[in-house]
C-alpha cells in the first residue's frame, strides 16, 4: 500500500531555490551538461524527538535524492533508495522500533548530490533532498519540514574521480567538526534550519524490492612491510573499510585498495576497471574511525601508516542485495572440484554482484545495464527464488520510453546511452519471467509493452523486413579489436546504415518470443514471421558456402 507523504521535501539554502534541470536526451543528440557548480555535496540532517513510553511499532518512511544514510540514537539504521526517476522515485519504509527509547531520540541522516552525469543515480538535475515520515504506533509524529536542522559534512574532500565519472575518490578528515553528528549530544547549536525545497518534483512510489543488507568480513591474513600494512580478505566484496586509529592531529594514513596483486605481491590498487583506489584518511587527536560514504569493490587494503599512528580495528562491511539461495548444485556435480569451485564463484559473484539494482559492475560504471541484466537477474531469480530484481529490471526498462519508444540501455541515471539489441533481450526477459514464475498477470501486463516496442523499431528502423539506419549502438561485437574485420560499421556514436546479422538475428527472435506470449495468453499473433524469416535468409545466408 503506497504511503501519502505529509512531510515535504527538504534541502538546504544552496539547494532550496534550483529549478530541476533535464538531464534526458537521446544518444546522438549534443547536449552540454556542465557539473562544476554543485557537485559532491555532503548533507546532513538531525532531528529530536520525543517518545512518551516505547515504540510497539515505528516505521520511518524515507526517501532522499541522490541517496541518504539513516542514524537512529547513533545507530546505523539503513541507506537507500534504490536508483529510480524523479517522476517515479523509491521511498523505503524502515522498521525502527528497535532503535527507539522512550524519552528524546534523534534522527540524523547524511544525504548525498553527487552532481555527476554517469550511470549511477539521475544526479546532475539539481534535484537534492530528504522526505520522511515517522508513523508510531499508527500516529505521524515526526515529518520532513524547517524544524530539522541542516549543515555541510566537511569532512570529504576530493581526490579525484574514478571510473566512467563513477565516483569520487574521498579524502577523509577526521578533525571536520560534523564528525559525530549522529550522537545525541553532538553540539549542533551553529546549524541552520532545513529549507523546503520550492521546486521539489518528484512523484514517489514505494520500492518493491528490498533494502541492502551488510555483514562484517575480517581479514583472512594480514602482513606488514615498514610503514605498510595489508589486509587480504580472502575474496573480492562490495562495500567500506572500516578502520579504528590511533595518532595526533593531522596523521594522515593512505588508503590503496585492489582486486589482485602485483607479479611483486603488491597490490594492484590500479585496477583494470579504469579505477584507481587510493584515498587519504586525515586523524584527529586520540581514536578516530574511517567513515566512507561510496563503496567499492576489492579483496586488498592497503593501509600506509605513519610511525605515530596504532592501527586499532579494519574489518571489511560488505553490503548487497538480500540473498538466500535455494538453488544447490546437483549432487552428480558436488564431487567435482573444479565444478564445485566454478559453482561457488558464480553464487559469490551472485551475491555480492547484485546490490540495489543489478549492476554491469561495481566500480568501472555502477550502472543498471538491460543487457547484461536480463542474464543476471534471470540467473538472480533461479538461484534464490526471488523474482523482485527481475520485476524492477523489466518495469525500470519499460519506463525509459519517456526518453526513446525504443528504450535506453542504462536505466535509473542520467547518462543517455542506446545500445540496439539491448531492449530486444528485454522482450525474452518477460517470457523467461513466465516461464519461471507462470505469472500470467504479469505476463499479459506486459505484453503491450513488449509489442509497442517492437512497433517503434517496426516503425522507425525495419525496411524491407530487416533493421537498417540505425542511430544506436550495436554493442555485440564490442569491443573493436573483436571485430576481425567485420563488414558493417557498428561503433558508438553514429548512424549504422546497413542491416546487421546480429542485431536482425535479436529482432527475429524477439518477434517469435512475441508470438509465443500471444499463444500462451491466447490472444492472436503479434505478426507473421515469415517475411521476416526469408528477408533474413536472403540478406546474410551464403548459398555456396552453406553459412550466414
Amino acid at each position: 500500500m503506497e504511503h501519502t507523504f505529509i512531510g515535504k521535501w527538504i534541502t538546504n539554502s544552496e539547494f532550496a531555490n534550483l529549478k530541476p534541470r533535464n538531464v534526458f536526451h537521446k544518444q546522438l543528440d549534443k547536449v552540454d551538461l556542465p557539473c562544476d557548480e554543485h557537485r559532491n555535496r555532503h548533507i546532513l540532517f538531525r532531528r529530536k524527538f520525543v517518545c512518551d513510553s516505547l515504540a510497539e511499532n515505528a516505521m520511518l518512511y524515507i526517501s532522499a535524492d541522490d541517496y541518504y544514510k539513516l542514524y537512529i540514537n547513533g545507530q546505523f539504521a539503513a541507506q537507500g533508495p534504490a536508483p529510480s526517476y524523479h517522476f517515479k522515485y523509491n521511498y523505503n519504509v524502515i522498521d525502527i522500533s528497535k532503535y527507539l527509547q522512550k524519552g528524546e531520540n534523534l534522527i540524523a541522516a547524511h544525504t548525498l548530490y553527487q552532481g555527476l552525469i554517469n550511470r549511477v543515480w539521475q544526479s546532475g538535475d539539481n534535484r537534492h533532498g530528504l522526505i520522511l515520515d515517522l508513523v508510531i504506533d499508527g500516529e505521524t509524529v515526526v515529518t520532513s519540514d524547517e524544524s530539522f536542522i541542516t549543515s555541510p559534512h566537511t569532512a570529504y574532500t576530493e581526490m579525484g574521480i574514478c571510473g566512467y565519472q563513477t565516483q569520487f575518490l574521498e579524502r577523509y578528515d577526521s578533525n571536520a567538526p560534523e564528525v559525530g553528528f549522529t550522537l545525541s549530544d553532538f553540539d549542533d547549536s551553529n546549524w541552520e534550519n532545513a529549507k523546503i525545497s520550492k521546486f521539489a518534483d518528484h512523484t514517489l512510489t514505494l520500492q518493491k524490492s528490498g533494502v541492502l543488507e551488510f555483514e562484517t568480513i575480517l581479514p583472512v591474513n594480514t602482513t606488514a612491510v615498514d610503514n605498510r600494512i595489508m589486509y587480504d580478505f580472502g575474496s573480492n566484496y562490495v562495500g567500506y573499510l572500516c578502520v579504528r586509529a590511533k595518532g595526533k592531529t593531522g596523521d594522515t594514513v593512505t588508503v590503496r585498495c585492489a582486486q589482485e596483486l602485483n607479479d611483486d605481491g603488491t597490490l594492484r590498487h590500479n585496477l583494470r576497471a579504469n579505477c584507481t583506489y587510493e584515498e587519504e584518511w586525515i586523524l584527529s587527536d586520540g581514536e578516530s574511525s574511517l567513515d566512507w560514504f561510496d563503496y567499492k569493490s576489492f579483496r586488498y587494503a592497503e593501509l600506509s601508516v605513519p610511525a605515530s599512528v596504532e592501527i586499532l580495528d579494519v574489518y571489511f562491511c560488505a553490503r548487497h542485495y538480500p540473498f538466500v539461495l535455494k538453488t544447490q548444485l546437483k549432487p552428480d556435480y558436488v564431487s567435482n572440484k573444479e565444478l564445485r569451485e566454478i559453482w561457488n564463484l558464480c553464487v559469490h559473484t551472485q551475491k555480492y554482484g547484485v546490490q540495489e539494482v543489478i549492476q554491469d559492475c561495481m566500480e568501472r560504471e555502477k550502472g543498471f545495464y538491460l543487457g547484461d541484466g536480463c542474464y543476471t537477474a534471470l540467473t538472480n531469480m533461479i538461484l534464490t527464488g526471488d523474482d523482485s530484481m527481475v520485476r524492477k529490471l523489466i518495469d525500470d526498462a519499460f519506463s525509459t520510453e519517456f526518453i526513446t519508444e525504443t528504450l535506453v540501455t542504462c536505466m535509473c541515471c542520467s547518462f543517455m546511452q542506446e545500445i540496439a539489441e539491448y531492449p530486444l533481450i528485454l522482450v525474452y526477459l518477460v517470457l523467461w519471467h513466465y516461464n519461471h514464475t507462470g505469472d500470467k498477470g504479469y505476463l499479459m501486463q506486459n505484453f503491450a509493452k513488449v509489442t509497442k516496442l517492437l512497433d517503434a523499431y517496426h516503425r522507425d528502423y525495419e525496411e524491407d523486413y530487416l533493421l537498417r539506419n540505425l542511430d544506436k549502438w550495436c554493442v555485440v561485437e564490442w569491443p573493436k579489436n573483436f571485430q576481425h574485420g567485420y563488414d558493417v560499421d557498428i561503433r558508438e556514436g553514429q548512424i549504422c546504415k546497413e542491416a546487421h546479422i546480429s542485431l536482425n538475428a535479436y529482432y527475429l527472435a524477439a518477434v517469435r518470443t512475441v508470438n509465443k506470449i500471444a499463444s500462451i495468453l491466447n490472444i492472436p499473433q503479434y505478426r507473421d514471421e515469415g517475411p521476416l524469416l526469408s528477408a533474413f535468409y536472403t540478406a546474410f545466408y551464403d548459398v555456396q558456402k552453406k553459412i550466414v
